[in-house]
């Protein structure tokens, strides 16, 4: 990171995926008594899915998404990569294949270079070749911030697709990235971020999740998404009621990223994450909750309000997991070198959504 680096952070109110509308508010927005009349629609906005899904035939589907967002980085390059590769996992968090791309892009074009606009563009470029396809066209606008992202193009076989909401009672969980993306980048922004750590913050941010593919060959993968800007409790929320079920956390087995300590001590805490927690609070019960006890006998309470509700970018794959297909996920996630041991499991109904041990 030069001295001289244009600082596109300067420009985002919140950056990544700590611009989505908090989940409260979102509901109020999209909720509708309209009901839909295709029956091709596989997936709609009704279960607050990753991606749209519309059957082509008894066998296909083709997977459709748009993600995009403020700068979460200064250097324009990463931006761009960050904001494709976090578009693209829509597709592969419904166990699809993405087939190719198109460009959302505005960008301020009295306040900031061109050339820095190019960077964006072929740091998009350089992620979607990496995920083998084109970034075939787009839109753009002269706007007052900067904004990129993509809409996303995908097909899956149908007996193959993974939804949100189809998690069974008993399944295992899995998160294959560790969390703490919001944190790392509001360390950014406020310029205490140290070299080192920006590198895990680019590495976790512009890895594909590719594996949702490989995924969603397996029938025992019974609801997968990927935990992105309402932090992992608004995502697993979304899984368990949408389910008809509650889950339970283990949060010392939650992954981490080993960079927060500092951080946290600082509070370099995003927004986006009281925006979070007041949203869904109220669905959340801590179990053996002890503020005194920051290791290992029960929930380091302060810690978790910091990092559950924490706004990911790009974020890991949440998966649901019958009991008899755990090895063989296992297996697939640690040949990819991904995080591979269990978060927790799905309970039946119960009076709060989740339980945090």
């Amino acid at each position: 990171m030069s001295e001289d680096l244009i600082k596109l952070t300067q420009f985002s109110k919140g950056g990544g995926c700590g611009c989505k509308i908090a989940p409260s508010v979102l509901q109020q927005i999209v909720q509708t008594n309209s009901l839909s009349s295709f029956n091709q629609l596989l997936v709609g906005n009704e279960s607050s899915d990753d991606a749209a899904v519309y059957q082509l035939n008894d066998e296909t589907a083709i997977i459709s998404t748009t993600d995009f967002f403020l700068p979460i980085v200064d250097d324009a390059f990463d931006f761009g990569r960050i904001a494709a590769a976090n578009a693209i996992s829509d597709v592969y968090a419904m166990g699809g294949r993405p087939l190719m791309a198109i460009a959302i892009f505005g960008w301020p074009i009295d306040k900031l270079p061109i050339e820095e606009a190019q960077k964006v563009l072929e740091g998009g470029r350089a992620v979607c070749a990496e995920a083998g396809i084109p970034l075939a066209g787009g839109h753009t606008i002269d706007s007052t911030d900067p904004i990129f992202g993509l809409a996303v193009t995908g097909n899956v076989s149908i007996k193959n697709l993974k939804r949100n909401n189809t998690a069974k009672e008993g399944d295992v969980l899995f998160l294959t990235k560790p969390i703490g993306i919001g944190v790392l980048s509001t360390a950014l922004k406020r310029a205490v971020l140290n070299e080192e750590h920006y590198k895990i913050l680019i590495d976790q941010t512009t890895t594909l999740n590719k594996i949702g593919e490989q995924l969603g060959n397996i029938e025992g993968v019974h609801a997968m998404t990927d935990v992105t800007g309402f932090g992992l409790l608004g995502h697993l929320i979304e899984m368990a009621e949408g389910s008809g079920l509650s889950a339970e956390l283990n949060y010392n087995a939650i992954p981490k990223i080993n960079a927060l300590n500092e951080y946290l001590k600082q509070r370099t805490i995003p927004d986006a994450t009281f925006r979070n927690w007041n949203s869904y609070s109220i669905k959340v019960q801590f179990e053996k909750a002890r503020p005194d006890d920051p290791v290992g006998r029960g929930v380091n309470v302060m810690e978790a309000f910091n990092l559950l509700p924490d706004p990911q970018t790009n974020g890991g794959l949440l998966i649901a997991v019958a009991e008899e297909s755990v090895e063989e996920v296992r297996s697939i996630l640690q040949q990819s070198k991904l995080v591979s041991e269990p978060i927790g499991k799905m309970l039946g109904k119960k009076e709060k959504v989740i339980y945090v041990k």
